[in-house]
């Protein structure tokens, strides 16, 4: 099988449509009200490495079905949402779900520059996932 794009192709362009902010800046406006950072990393990424405090884990296959109110699949964690940041372990992931997004007509999401492993580098705040009851 032939691939005529490849995912560094898809990515840049989809980070050439969509906001990307640095750490620092994902840590600053997740201060404000309305502000959900979305943590699309699979959960055994979660498991090993924790994941940024405050953050909602949304599977990458179930984002679109999540925050979408006329899904069967939506999730009223989104009711209260102003703005979405969306990471991933690296950044690919989730510039390609925020392009996903505002294909979808979302104009307030954006995703964090080099993801998870950046944060943890620039920024070190990082929680245990919490055990499930």
């Amino acid at each position: 099988m032939e691939v005529k794009k490849g995912v560094n192709e898809l990515v840049a362009e989809a980070e050439a449509q969509v906001i990307t902010l640095t750490p620092a800046e994902v840590d600053e406006k997740s201060k404000a009200a309305g502000v959900t950072l979305v943590d699309l990393r699979d959960i055994r990424e979660l498991k090993r490495d924790g994941t940024i405090p405050g953050s909602l884990h949304v599977p990458r296959g179930m984002l679109e079905f999540w925050i979408d109110p006329e899904s069967p699949y939506y999730r009223r964690e989104f009711d209260e949402i102003d703005e979405v940041i969306l990471f991933c372990n690296k950044g690919s992931r989730s510039a390609l779900a925020a392009l996903s997004l505002k294909t979808m007509g979302m104009d307030n999401v954006s995703h964090m520059q080099g993801g998870m492993s950046q944060w943890e580098e620039e920024i070190g705040r990082v929680e245990p996932l919490p055990a499930r009851k």
